[in-house]
């Protein structure tokens, strides 16, 4: 009887975390909206055409349908127990504490040093209009007004958020709209090449063979992470049962108009021979089209995206801490909330770390940034991988009636989440084969060295902490 009891409380709801609930539906829907568009969208995406040609939509359509996936499994999770602490929560509850444990030092790492790139992405894309400002004085400043922005209070941080994914929707759908009124009206200097044709007429769909396009997926990827912290947001959604829900079952509509619908306007505005990597394919476009200060407009964009990147990683940072520390996984300073009902310690010494990374833009060679996004893209698909088995413990323990059904299932139960596992399976592979993108596989191997490390020293330490064999049994004894 003790046992069951435990387990009703555990899954009757979210439980009270100490968190201000400030995250109206208007701004879980934008978190939720800006999480999809990105860097890897705005610059990422001339690196992909240029290996892939027009097969890359087809590509990031592909990729789409697989984050649809992992956030309906993700949903599923939310809506059993909506925590902040997230995956790395449902990994300690499916799969033993050393998971959770993992999980939750993973994802704090795929954000710190995403922090880091795009904090030198900001002051590089605000160097474009001063080139006097010493991108180093441009990266602080940045670093200083978002960690203020995270320390106010999370209602800030929400509407920051809001604003800095309305910008970005914003632009992607007025260059849609610009892209369709030069195919059918044919206005502007693009307009006399401009067709729809332009998507097979050199040297067709797929120009470099379907194995080049397979292998862009790695980079793909990429352009989706950060879709999943809408789930970090459940502890502090005024009202989780109705907007994470929304929020999830909107993706597959925003990946079709600002992934597939954008680039499939400007691949027949513009043929992808003209694209090339390190350069926005959306500035190319728009320069083709002679739009008045066409480049200025996308790099303000860009630079917003940066922002908004940025910012999120400070968010996430701090609640995985927190949640880190809650359960003995990391120091208990991490755990303490300020006045404001913000973790602050923990975003501050995330923050402490991201500075780091702008000094060290100083004797690093440009390729570091391609490394780091190698190193976040390699910690995102573990995330993604434990949200999945995560997700299929869960229906297993549900099938055999030891846990309640989640009021939002995902549809064919833990089979599409097998799919999306075995497709994260591969994209490793992809990253494994690929030469320049390699090295994020080492750099894992070390943390995963260090993680073990920790591991055992923590058990030392705190003997209450013990690996559970993650046996659906167990279940029943959580808590």
């Amino acid at each position: 009887m003790t046992s069951a009891k435990v387990t009703d409380e555990k899954v009757t709801g979210a439980p009270e975390e100490g968190y201000e609930r400030g995250l109206g539906s208007r701004q879980v829907q934008m978190i939720a909206i800006g999480g999809a568009i990105g860097v890897g969208l705005f610059m990422g995406a001339g690196a992909n055409i240029a290996k892939a040609g027009p097969s890359i939509i087809l590509m990031y359509a592909l990729a789409g349908v697989v984050i649809f996936f992992i956030m309906r499994a993700l949903g599923e999770l939310l809506l059993y127990r909506p925590v902040s602490g997230s995956f790395a929560e449902y990994a300690r509850e499916f799969l033993g504490p050393f998971f959770g444990f993992v999980t939750g030092w993973t994802y704090w790492l795929m954000w710190v040093v995403t922090g880091m790139a795009e904090l030198t992405a900001a002051a590089i894309y605000i160097h474009f209009w001063f080139p006097e400002i010493p991108q180093w004085v441009s990266a602080l400043v940045f670093l200083v007004v978002l960690f203020g922005v995270n320390l106010i209070s999370v209602k800030i941080f929400g509407e920051v958020e809001f604003w800095f994914s309305m910008i970005k929707v914003t632009a992607i759908i007025g260059m849609i709209v610009i892209g369709l009124g030069v195919l059918t009206l044919g206005f502007s200097d693009a307009g006399d090449t401009a067709t729809v044709s332009n998507l097979w007429a050199h040297d067709g769909f797929f120009p470099n063979g379907i194995g080049s396009s397979l292998m862009t997926l790695q980079g793909v990827m990429f352009a989706y992470l950060a879709v999943e912290l809408v789930g970090v947001t459940a502890g502090e959604s005024e009202n989780p049962e109705k907007t994470l829900p929304k929020a999830i079952n909107t993706l597959p509509w925003r990946i079709i108009v600002f992934y597939v619908g954008a680039l499939l306007v400007i691949l027949s505005v513009v043929k992808w021979t003209e694209f090339s990597a390190g350069e926005s394919p959306f500035v190319h476009a728009f320069g083709k089209i002679g739009i008045p200060l066409a480049a200025g407009i996308v790099n303000f964009v860009v630079l917003t995206a940066a922002l908004s990147s940025c910012n999120s990683g400070m968010y996430s940072t701090g609640r995985m801490l927190r949640d880190l520390a809650s359960n003995s996984e990391a120091p208990q300073a991490f755990g303490k909330l300020t006045a404001r009902k913000t973790p602050a310690i923990g975003i501050a010494v995330s923050v402490a770390l991201m500075g780091i990374g702008v000094v060290l833009n100083y004797v690093v060679p440009e390729k570091a940034f391609q490394y780091v996004t190698s190193v976040a893209t390699a910690a995102g698909i573990w995330t993604w991988m434990m949200i999945l088995v995560s997700h299929i413990r869960y229906r297993a323990a549900v099938d055999a009636g030891r846990l309640r059904a989640s009021s939002f299932p995902a549809p064919g139960g833990a089979i599409f989440s097998w799919v999306a596992l075995l497709f994260l399976i591969g994209v490793t592979f992809m990253i494994a084969y690929d030469k320049d993108a390699r090295i994020c596989l080492y750099v894992a191997a070390g943390w995963a060295v260090a993680l073990g490390i920790g591991w055992a020293i923590l058990k030392r330490r705190n003997p209450q902490i013990t690996v559970r064999g993650g046996d659906e049994p167990e279940l029943e004894k959580v808590g």
